[in-house]
């Protein structure tokens, strides 16, 4: 895992901040937010400082065939094998923008319907990314947001910092950024 960018959390914590000084939570009901655009400019960053880019393929933690930025599937629906060629950082990018888009995005949406403004979704889609869309639904944390309980949300997203029983220095400071979002 790369080191951390201290830039990264500092952006996280002046979006964060910029939302602090509106009322948090309107006195009406906000509108979801339907640009991926918006989700995917904060998503794609964070996504691929924390995974960072192998051109070969690599198993992941989990034992998955993977490649680029943690692609699991090409853009024509096929499975990363061990045996694939190496893929240019430009390719690794459009894989990682299809993933989010196509599952990471639309399951938390589908899952987190309170996670309303672009910040609150990529950092959702990211730790999804990260740890899959069935430990977001079995989660403590998505109970808190629905509940629309954002000091909650953010303490039970930075309990999940461990692997193999070992706390990581690097899922901790991906736990970090995406609480800085939520």
């Amino acid at each position: 895992m790369s080191r951390f960018d201290a830039g990264l959390l500092e952006r996280a914590r002046r979006a964060v901040a910029a939302f602090s000084a509106k009322p948090q939570e309107p006195a009406a009901p906000a509108q979801p937010v339907d640009d991926d655009e918006a989700i995917l400019a904060i998503v794609m960053p964070m996504c691929e400082h924390f995974e960072g880019f192998r051109s070969h393929p690599y198993l992941c933690s989990a034992g998955v065939p993977s490649i680029a930025f943690g692609a699991t599937y090409y853009l024509d629906g096929r499975r990363v094998t061990l045996k694939d060629p190496p893929v240019s950082v430009a390719h690794g990018r459009a894989l990682l923008r299809a993933q989010l888009r196509r599952d990471f995005i639309p399951n938390v949406r589908r899952l987190c319907p309170a996670a309303r403004t672009p910040q609150r979704i990529a950092a959702l889609a990211d730790w999804t990314f990260n740890l899959g869309a069935g430990r977001l639904q079995a989660s403590t944390m998505r109970k808190r947001v629905n509940a629309e309980d954002w000091p909650g949300a953010r303490a039970e997203c930075l309990k999940w910092d461990m692997a193999a029983g070992r706390r990581l220095r690097g899922l901790a400071r991906r736990r970090q950024a995406e609480a800085a979002l939520l």
